[in-house]
């Protein structure tokens, strides 16, 4: 009886070690000795991604995760997505985090008022992304900050871009103020687009606006600088003054060669800009100048603007501009 009580004991001992082995193995420290980022498709399996977890070194067997995940681990199945596996993590924890919800956050940003031409070169070195696109068409993207998941192609990435905006312009058309000076929503997105390149001050966007609706209502020529910048750079940085022969250029673009709008968007507006030129303020100014602070002074009639236009050339004489 005592030599079957020693034998139970350590058996007993026995279990108890396998049982803490086994414990270690799921709940211990792991092997991988250095983070790794792995992408789980839509629609994989446990048995799919733990082949791709031992290929990657985050486990030593994908069977054994298999049967320790299916004893020890929860219910809830394995999510889709990109992530990262800290160095050493459990296999344990390692199925939390393919159950979770903490997947890598890509972002892509486009500013309000790029031209077309930045958004593909920001897309084009954004890691992550595949294939290659063209210059998206001008005015075609709305500026917002854009997530995606390692492998989506740079066209998709476009494509949700431009439905996002025409989803808002046409929103935003439906509820514009009437008697507006654009009679269209291509209209208004090249107006937008220039207001949105004349000023940088967001109080100041529905001003603006009523100057260009002003000029437009009344067949004045709109002068808006960027337009003769637009047609040589396609909307990159000019990097020096505009030449007295690029105002009197004439081309699709120019504003000082020609009564109406461009032909087309000269860069892709924001919502705010957008919104300015569907609902302008009300305001009889034709002029604006600019008032050395990062804003404008506006005027009603050209005498008040050739008195400001005095004290910016002023500002500027004194403080060397």
């Amino acid at each position: 009886m005592r030599k079957l009580g020693c034998f139970g004991l350590l058996l007993g001992l026995a279990a108890i070690a396998a049982l803490f082995g086994v414990a270690q193995m799921w709940g211990g420290r792991g092997s991988l000795a250095h983070p790794i980022t792995v992408q789980i498709a839509p629609g994989s399996s446990l048995a799919t991604a733990s082949v791709q977890l031992e290929k990657a070194g985050a486990i030593a067997s994908a069977s054994r995760f298999r049967l320790f995940a299916k004893v020890f681990g929860a219910d809830a199945p394995i999510k889709a997505g990109e992530y990262r596996i800290p160095a050493h993590l459990s296999q344990a924890d390692i199925l939390k985090v393919l159950q979770g919800t903490k997947t890598i956050q890509r972002f892509v940003t486009i500013p309000e008022g790029w031209p077309s031409v930045l958004v593909k070169d920001a897309l084009d070195k954004t890691p992550g992304l595949t294939g290659t696109i063209a210059v998206p068409e001008e005015g075609s993207i709305l500026p917002d900050s854009y997530a995606f998941q390692r492998g989506d192609s740079r066209d998709f990435i476009v494509k949700r871009m431009q439905s996002v905006m025409r989803r808002y312009l046409a929103n935003a058309w439906a509820e514009r103020k009437p008697g507006l000076a654009v009679t269209t929503p291509e209209q208004a997105l090249i107006l937008a687009s220039i207001v949105e390149k004349e000023t940088g001050k967001p109080s100041e966007r529905a001003m603006v606006a009523a100057v260009y609706s002003n000029r437009l209502k009344r067949g004045m020529m709109l002068q808006a600088d960027p337009t003769i910048i637009y047609p040589i750079t396609k909307g990159r940085p000019l990097g020096r003054r505009i030449l007295l022969s690029e105002v009197h250029a004439v081309n699709a673009y120019n504003t000082y060669a020609m009564v109406g709008l461009p032909a087309g968007p000269i860069c892709n507006p924001g919502r705010a800009s957008i919104d300015a030129v569907l609902n302008p303020a009300s305001s009889n100014a034709l002029y604006f100048v600019a008032d050395g602070s990062g804003g404008h002074v506006f005027a009603d009639t050209l005498e008040q603007h050739n008195a400001n236009v005095v004290k910016w050339r002023a500002y500027r004489a004194a403080h060397g501009i």
